[in-house]
């Protein structure tokens, strides 16, 4: 899998309703058995039950979203802040912390806040819909951050990125953000076409959150004029 490190230039202070995200995500997870850092969970068998209830409940079960269950319903959104593990969670954080700022502050907190879960609430159910027979748990904010990257795409195509790709030694390049998440969205598209409705990343809902984001941005500011200006740095790795 290729990783690489972001830095975009023109980060704004103050983004409430991103840095409010991470903090409970990493809350969430904190405080779960999934952390294995909260005793009340216990040890070995009796943590591993716990782990695999605590996403049975919160996570999206495409075969009962598909039933259309009231509970079922509302696991969309309540997925959005369960993580898989500690590297899901800090590659998600990482890449909010790297592209929400500007979004936010372009689209304006309740905006974004409500864009954001709407494209992670859509994302979740079509990779529902296209594995409506599946048993398997899904969840994660990879959706909803992939609409962030989708609509920065369209609002700030020339902002400077800094990859660092381990193929070439973390040798830090510069490009265009329209470069490198065009080349993330590419990298999600060829993993899609191999992956199954079994355990592993869901795709598919990378894809669609960021459709989703980028026909928003499209929908909503393509009459205004998308910004082109360039300035200081926040980092971000991996992706969601």
């Amino acid at each position: 899998m290729i990783r690489w490190w972001g830095a975009v230039r023109g980060a704004v202070t103050g983004p409430a309703v991103t840095y409010g995200a991470i903090a409970v995500c990493c809350a969430v997870f904190v405080i779960s058995p999934i952390s294995g850092l909260n005793p009340v969970y216990g040890t070995t068998d009796a943590l591993l039950a716990a782990q695999s209830a605590y996403f049975e409940r919160w996570g999206v079960i495409p075969a009962e979203l598909m039933n259309s269950s009231p509970r079922a319903l509302l696991t969309p959104l309540t997925a959005l802040f369960v993580h898989g593990n500690w590297l899901h969670l800090l590659g998600n954080m990482l890449f909010l912390y790297v592209f929400g700022a500007m979004a936010e502050e372009r689209m304006g907190q309740l905006q974004f806040a409500l864009f954001s879960l709407g494209c992670g609430y859509l994302a979740l159910l079509a990779y529902a819909a296209a594995n409506a027979d599946s048993e398997q748990t899904l969840v994660g904010a990879s959706g909803a951050i992939s609409g962030v990257l989708g609509a920065f795409l369209y609002l700030f195509p020339k902002a400077r990125v800094t990859s660092l790709f381990p193929f070439l030694f973390f040798l830090p390049l510069r490009f265009p953000a329209w470069a490198v998440l065009i080349f993330w969205f590419v990298l999600q598209w060829l993993a899609a076409q191999g992956a199954g409705s079994g355990p592993g990343v869901a795709y598919l809902a990378h894809l669609v959150g960021f459709g989703t984001g980028f026909l928003y941005a499209w929908g909503r500011f393509r009459r205004t004029a998308r910004v082109k200006a360039q300035a200081a740095a926040t980092e971000g790795e991996s992706q969601p």
